[in-house]
């Protein structure tokens, strides 16, 4: 069929040979274009009497050439591919089509205008488990897709140019786009660089394709184990394809039941079917593609506006990378001793002090100061002008008011709330009444209690759960009820103390003894 076409392969190295031996294979390869004379040494030995020339010139000149193949390092594409088109060649270039959008744009109005075919080497549209797969999800084989993860891992050589995303990526976004049949919305990715700064070795990136539709592509070459998988989720199945199986390469599962209905309870496939898939080569396939292309001048089924559309979801992926390697190149996040939830904010004049976690939705107000090692849960509403010492946990929904202080190892339970008005009026302005609430070191406020302002709640003392507290709390005392009634003493460990014989209260769980003098409980020894 493609007797007269004639084909000159630009490029020979590590995935260039594997193009030369298929076109020659197909009988239309004329000639190689190979810089390297070891490498060009061994093609004439493989191929006696093929042309293999060190000149692009000589490519570019020979009238013989319909068609250039452009396999060499990703920096080059660009400038080989627009002398090709300029002098009327049909052009099949490997991916990425260039490393610029601006450079991929004018490759496809050059070819437009040229009337010339131009194919991207995005070699697994071409493999047969790929076409059933979108044969598969065009019949609703697993209903709605819902998700996509592919993993391509230690795969090819490490480059020293382009980071893992560059080199494994594109095949990737090339399929997720194809069966989302959409572009993403938006892109999310993060990486490392271990071998070479700035070149990262491993990359993860997340193309949202909006109403619930997502796409999570990992690419490493930090793996000891060989992956080239792609798992694709639906409302009513999920297939899997792993080309490194021999006999399993495309499995199709259909769930039983929907998985919503699924939820707590052992689930398992209602069936499994391994995929029949016939035995071509992908590339020998993608080959005779792009002869047919050119012999009936028809579009490629992976294009140059196919290969435009992969490069601006790669560089976008690349951004997203980059910006998050621009935080971790200031060091803010090694550098900042406390954690903080992107979710929550950090008015300017707040102090964290080191290993305090805040975790989502919260809100500290400014010139708050809040110490070491303490723990503030979801929701958490603190300050303006509030003291928080060490190692105190505010749980979930909590708001800790200005003149509200909070001495170390304060425990704050979910809901519990502070007030600092004694009584408020929507109408009327009271911020120069509010009253001082007073929490001593090692109390413990139960869930949903309320501490009416202006009281003070002794050390290690105990507040019920759904307490209010309308006075001062001595130290260790128990305290339920509304309002307030003390019912006994606690332990400095949280445990109820036991009267041993008549001013003596000692801790069943620490043994901690403690003496009652004159309505106020003290250790007899303080244990540490």
């Amino acid at each position: 069929m493609s007797e007269n076409i004639q084909i000159s392969v630009v490029g020979a190295g590590y995935w260039g040979k594997n193009l030369v031996r298929v076109f020659h294979e197909l009988g239309v390869l004329r000639s190689v274009c190979e810089k390297d004379p070891i490498i060009g040494e061994d093609l004439r030995n493989k191929y006696p009497g093929l042309n293999v020339t060190a000149s692009f010139e000589e490519i570019l000149r020979d009238p013989a050439i319909h068609c250039v193949v452009v396999a060499t390092p990703p920096e080059s594409h660009y400038e080989l591919a627009k002398e090709c088109l300029k002098w009327n060649k049909d052009l099949y270039v490997e991916k990425p089509m260039t490393l610029k959008v601006d450079e991929a744009k004018e490759l496809v109005e050059l070819s437009s205008n040229k009337k010339r075919i131009l194919m991207v080497g995005h070699l697994l549209h071409y493999h047969p488990a790929v076409m059933k797969i979108k044969e598969l999800l065009q019949e609703g084989a697993i209903g709605d897709l819902w998700y996509v993860s592919s993993h391509r891992l230690n795969l090819g050589i490490i480059r020293r140019h382009e980071n893992a995303l560059f080199s494994l990526a594109p095949h990737d976004i090339s399929l997720h786009l194809a069966f989302f049949n959409s572009e993403p919305t938006e892109i999310y990715a993060a990486g490392g660089d271990f071998i070479q700064p700035g070149v990262e070795d491993q990359v993860m990136v997340t193309l949202d394709f909006g109403d619930h539709r997502k796409a999570h592509i990992y690419t490493s070459w930090l793996s000891p184990l060989k992956e080239r998988r792609i798992t694709l989720v639906g409302s009513q199945g999920m297939l899997l394809f792993d080309d490194l199986q021999k006999n399993e390469k495309l499995v199709w599962y259909e769930y039983g039941s929907p998985l919503k209905e699924m939820v707590n309870r052992p689930f398992s496939f209602a069936k499994k079917t391994i995929v029949e898939l016939d035995d071509s080569e992908p590339l020998r396939n993608e080959c005779i593609h792009f002869l047919e292309c050119v012999q009936q001048r028809k579009t490629p089924l992976t294009n140059g506006k196919e290969g435009l559309r992969v490069l601006k979801t790669l560089i976008a992926a690349q951004r997203a990378l980059k910006e998050e390697n621009v935080e971790e190149s200031e060091g803010k996040r090694e550098q900042t001793p406390y954690f903080v939830h992107s979710s929550s904010f950090i008015d300017e004049n707040v102090q964290i002090g080191e290993g305090t976690k805040i975790w989502h939705f919260s809100h500290i107000l400014k010139n708050t100061s809040i110490g070491k090692n303490c723990v503030i849960g979801q929701n958490v509403v603190i300050g303006p002008d509030v003291t928080i010492g060490n190692g105190c946990k505010i749980q979930n929904n909590v708001s800790i008011y200005k003149d509200v202080t909070l001495e170390d190892e304060v425990f704050c339970g979910p809901s519990m709330v502070f007030t600092n008005v004694i009584n408020p009026r929507a109408f009327i302005e009271r911020k120069h009444e509010y009253r001082k609430t007073l929490v001593k070191r090692g109390a413990s406020i139960g869930a949903n209690a309320t501490i009416v302002c202006g009281v003070t709640l002794g050390q290690y003392s105990f507040v019920g759960a759904g307490t209010v507290v309308i006075r001062d709390i001595p130290d260790y005392a128990l305290v339920v009820g509304n309002p307030a009634r003390q019912i006994g003493w606690m332990c400095r460990c949280g445990v109820r103390l036991r009267e041993d014989d008549g001013n003596t209260l000692v801790c069943p769980e620490c043994g901690q003894r403690y003496r009652l003098e004159n309505g106020a409980v003290r250790p007899e020894t303080e244990r540490s």
